[in-house]
């Protein structure tokens, strides 16, 4: 199946697990409205509404979209990183136990491997592995 086509940058990152450097991310200090998707397939991952400042340098939520996001445990078994649930495309991390917010959870997601949509525009097809 063929993804959307993604820059030698972005598949450092979805492909090959990569990470951005900190704050230089096109969503890290970005807060409108709206619905952040998979940069590979189109899958929603996360509403704007979950979205907070965690001056970690990456865009953070505290949920994901139910069945969007697959947790694994990290090469370094250390940390749990977040899949697209849909494509397998690498997300960032996940840490808990941070009290940041109610949920006490923290997706940190590089930029590269979203792309949001603002709230009246009509989402993608989500392509089908």
């Amino acid at each position: 199946m063929q993804f959307n086509k993604l820059t030698k940058e972005e598949e450092r990152i979805i492909m090959r697990k990569g990470t951005e450097i900190p704050f230089s991310g096109e969503y890290d200090n970005f807060y409108e409205e709206g619905t952040y998707i998979c940069k590979s397939c189109n899958a929603p991952l996360y509403s704007s509404k979950s979205k907070f400042d965690a001056g970690c340098g990456w865009p953070t939520f505290d949920d994901d979209f139910p069945g969007a996001v697959k947790r694994v445990t990290d090469a370094d078994g250390n940390r749990t990183e977040i899949l697209c649930q849909n494509c397998n495309a690498h997300l960032g991390h996940v840490f808990e136990g941070e009290h940041f917010t109610d949920k006490d959870t923290r997706h940190c997601v590089n930029s590269m491997s979203m792309r949001f949509i603002p709230i009246a525009t009509p989402l993608p097809k989500v392509i089908k592995e």
